[in-house]
């Protein structure tokens, strides 16, 4: 079953790791229990997605790590 979250009142940051200059910049909302809201920072009234809290939190590890390089 799908279900709607209202992100009007979400307060969104930018990816530390974003390119300031306006490229290539994703934003992440805090505060929606169990979920990461994500959005491309260059189109913030377009479609967000939103991901288990556990699956963010392991693509971030992989991020981290460099386990998503590819050769």
């Amino acid at each position: 079953m799908r279900t709607t979250t209202d992100l009007s009142t979400a307060r969104w940051r930018k990816s530390s790791y974003s390119n300031q200059d306006g490229g290539n910049c994703v934003e992440i909302a805090d505060g929606v229990p169990g979920a990461v809201p994500v959005r491309d920072s260059k189109d913030p009234h377009g479609p967000a997605l939103l991901f288990r809290a556990d699956a963010w939190a392991a693509f971030v590890a992989a991020v981290k790590s460099d386990a998503l390089t590819t050769g």
